[in-house]
């Protein structure tokens, strides 16, 4: 038995803060992003060094490494739906089922120090990425398939709060 799919539509983090990990998304300045991830991207170095890295918790709960390995792709998906917000106008942003990907892609058959440096490397290059987006480009628009719109900052603000719940998932702050 594998891991059941997370379902639940998480942009109401955009509305109040998170319960379980405290973040508040809707209260990050966007200017903050880039250094929000930054510091995110290094606090996972230290988990990925974990002996146990690869033990799940429970048979329900990914290991620190697959939730690492989800991390790295979250700042490559996002990455690519700015890249697309800022070149079209209003893109529908291709799906994306992570859990089909952890599967796929054997997260947690994944070689720590690999997925240290990938996400080390995607969270600079979506760092840079939201660092470069202009204040008037800010307000652009883009939509997922079942109807959620976002601004770029919205986006990102919603975005960030993803590796931060999973920072807090694997430990514990």
């Amino acid at each position: 038995m594998g891991i059941s799919a997370d379902t639940k539509d998480w942009t109401w983090v955009l509305e109040r803060p998170c319960p379980e990990c405290g973040f508040s998304a809707a209260d990050v300045d966007f200017a903050h992003i880039p250094r929000l991830v930054r510091e995110n991207a290094a606090r996972w170095q230290p988990v990925l060094q974990r002996t146990d890295v690869a033990s799940r918790p429970d048979e329900q709960t990914w290991s620190a490494l697959e939730y690492a390995a989800h991390v790295r792709d979250v700042f490559r998906i996002f990455d690519e739906r700015l890249t697309l917000i800022l070149a079209e106008d209003d893109p529908a942003f291709p799906n994306w089922d992570q859990d089909a990907t952890a599967v796929m892609e054997r997260y947690n058959e994944q070689e720590p120090a690999v997925v240290a440096r990938e996400l080390a490397e995607a969270a600079a290059s979506v760092a840079g990425s939201f660092a470069a987006v202009s204040p008037a480009d800010q307000g652009r628009t883009g939509r997922r398939s079942d109807g959620a719109r976002f601004t770029v900052t919205t986006m990102g603000q919603y975005f960030v709060h993803d590796p931060v719940h999973h920072l807090h998932d694997v430990a514990g702050d």
